[in-house]
This record gives C-alpha cells, sequence and structure tokens, in this order.
C-alpha cells in the first residue's frame, strides 16, 4: 500500500471482522447485535471525511479455525468494503504484531491518534489498544462498534460477552485509552 495523502484525522483500526465469527457453533453466545451495524457508520464516516482506514485481518495457524486462511471464514465480514489505506495481517491478538508494520505506517504517515474497532472486544481489539496507549497515540476504543463471545473462566464458570465487554472498558478507559461509543465518535468527528 502507498502512503495516504491526507492523514490529517484519526486512523480508523478495524479489526478482524471476518465472516468466520458468525460460526457461533464455534464461538459460542455474542452480545453486542448492532457491532456490524456501528463498524458500518464508523467507515462510512472516514471515508466521507477522507480519513485513513485500517483493515485487520487474523490468519488462525490452526486449520480447523473458521479463520484460518484455507477457509471461508477467513474472508472479511460484507461490512467490510471498499479497499483500505493499509491492510494488515496478523496471527496474533494485537495489530502491532502484524505485517506490514502499523506502527511504522502511523508513524511514517505523522499520524498520532488511532480508533479502534472490530472483534473481539476483549482479545484483539482490547490487546491493540493497550498497545497503542503504550505507544502513545491518543487512542479511542469504540466499545459498541466491538462485540465479544460468553468465555469460561478458570473457575469453569461462565463469565458472559456483555460482562467481558464491561471489563474491557473498566480496563481501557482512562489508563490505554477513551471509551466511547459509536454516537459519540460520529459526533465528534461530524464536519
Amino acid at each position: 500500500m502507498t502512503p495516504h495523502t491526507h492523514l490529517a484525522g484519526p486512523a480508523l483500526i478495524v479489526i478482524d471482522v471476518q465472516r468466520g465469527f458468525a460460526d457461533l457453533a464455534f464461538w459460542g453466545p455474542r452480545n453486542n447485535p448492532h457491532c456490524e451495524k456501528n463498524i458500518a457508520a464508523l467507515i462510512a464516516r472516514w471515508r466521507e471525511r477522507e480519513w485513513p482506514v485500517v483493515f485487520v485481518q487474523h490468519d488462525s495457524d490452526d486449520p480447523a479455525s473458521p479463520l484460518h486462511p484455507n477457509n471461508p471464514g477467513h474472508a472479511f465480514a460484507d461490512v467490510i468494503e471498499g479497499e483500505p489505506d493499509l491492510l494488515v495481517r496478523k496471527r496474533v491478538n494485537s495489530s502491532f504484531h502484524g505485517t506490514p508494520d502499523l506502527h511504522a505506517w502511523l508513524t511514517e504517515n505523522s499520524s498520532s491518534e488511532v480508533v479502534i474497532c472490530g472483534i473481539t472486544t476483549n482479545h484483539c481489539c482490547e490487546t491493540t489498544a493497550r498497545l497503542a496507549g503504550n505507544l502513545g497515540y491518543e487512542t479511542t476504543f469504540v466499545l459498541d462498534a466491538t462485540h465479544t463471545f460468553d468465555r469460561a473462566a478458570p473457575d469453569g464458570t461462565v463469565v458472559t460477552a456483555d460482562e467481558l465487554a464491561r471489563i474491557t472498558a473498566t480496563n481501557l478507559h482512562g489508563e490505554f485509552a477513551t471509551v466511547l461509543g459509536t454516537r459519540e465518535v460520529l459526533e465528534r468527528t461530524a464536519r
């Protein structure tokens, strides 16, 4: 990808919005049915403002995973339209540990602000936000433009997706990022 010529606004980082996450038989119950609609609204706003959009795609090493590159679930979901200014492919949680190097690209383009959305709230999105904050980016985490799945705790109890999202927001806000909702981000980015 060539550097974006108008990086005046924040970079929108859209993480792992892939078809494989629709496989609830594999992942289990999810939260936030409005996630994809909110992601679409953010992408549309960024395109309207001609601000940089980064798509991140997870390449699972596990052949049984819906996100493995040989499986149809690896493809982006329908909400992901158009060409990104940068496409990052990764095998781990953080978007900053993929190819090409996201931090280097943002630095090269003098971008100091990132807005994070995608899947899943408490894994790749939270990990990316933590690292963005540690690297000194002004980081906004759009909580209702993420979703996650129920998870088993070490003691065998189930932690619901809604509770995990609340915990992620608590972990990030004021420490690594500012946690906002889609409506507030859209209001702040209106012309």
